[in-house]
């Protein structure tokens, strides 16, 4: 499922009555099945966009719309994960996967035949039962995706999912993510603060502006096609290619505007 920023733009009233300008007018057309990265400096408005997207916040300029139709609050057809897990303790593995099937009115049995295919597919296989508390950091993110792919959105929002996780399970995790997006076929939206982890899923990447933010790089990721993502994780941030865009996005964030 696609969808279309059009001049987007959000400003905030502070408690002392200031107006501060998150984000400046942002236009982004994104097309079905696509894995964008957004990358930039603190406070530059990416979570901003991303509530956007979900739902969560309407714009003060601008409108957001997925399929042509305006964002205009939440759906369960954009998904979102977040950097904290978020899952109910007090419920199993299961029964939190399977928390937005219940919502939406799906039954018992369809709702356990598709939480299990979600938890095969995440490797939480033989979990189902365990309270949430009993997993790691690691497996709670792997849930917390389960849960969304659960209810099978077409746009799936990620906000630093990997952020608070060490570096092996994180590209673990990473490797995980980009084997559901080639079989699921989703629009993906990623934010990180990690640009080797943007330019390593991405098939484009977003660098944004100190605040107010603005895009000031679209980059196609061509990596991908040229290697074909055959290459084991390590290898393929060794190559040449992958070390060149990765130092022109690490550039541009620190300049905050696209290289000459």
């Amino acid at each position: 499922m696609s969808f279309t920023l059009d001049a987007v733009s959000q400003r905030y009233i502070t408690d002392s009555g200031e107006i501060v300008h998150a984000l400046a007018d942002t236009s982004l057309e994104v097309p079905a099945g696509q894995f964008v990265c957004v990358v930039g400096p603190s406070g530059c408005g990416k979570t901003t966009l991303l509530k956007i997207l979900a739902g969560f916040l309407r714009p003060t300029g601008g409108q957001a719309s997925v399929k042509g139709s305006p964002i205009t609050g939440p759906s369960w057809e954009r998904g979102v994960v977040f950097q904290q897990a978020n899952l109910y303790p007090w419920l199993t593995v299961r029964k939190n996967v399977e928390l937005g099937l219940k919502f939406r009115g799906v039954g018992a049995a369809e709702r356990r035949e598709t939480g299990q295919r979600s938890l095969d597919l995440v490797g939480l296989s033989g979990f189902e039962d365990k309270k949430t508390y009993e997993l790691s950091g690691g497996m709670q993110q792997r849930a917390q995706i389960a849960r969304v792919l659960a209810n099978d959105p077409e746009i799936i929002l990620m906000d630093e999912p990997f952020g608070a996780l060490d570096a092996l399970t994180r590209e673990r995790l990473q490797m995980d993510l980009l084997q559901i997006a080639r079989e699921r076929q989703k629009t993906i939206f990623f934010i990180t603060h990690s640009v080797e982890e943007a330019v390593f899923l991405g098939d484009r990447v977003l660098v944004m502006s100190p605040r107010p933010g603005r895009v000031v790089l679209d980059e196609n990721v061509e990596i991908s096609k040229t290697y074909g993502r055959l290459l084991p994780g390590k290898e393929l941030r060794s190559t040449p290619e992958f070390i060149d865009l990765r130092d022109r996005i690490a550039d541009t964030i620190y300049t905050g505007q696209a290289p000459a």
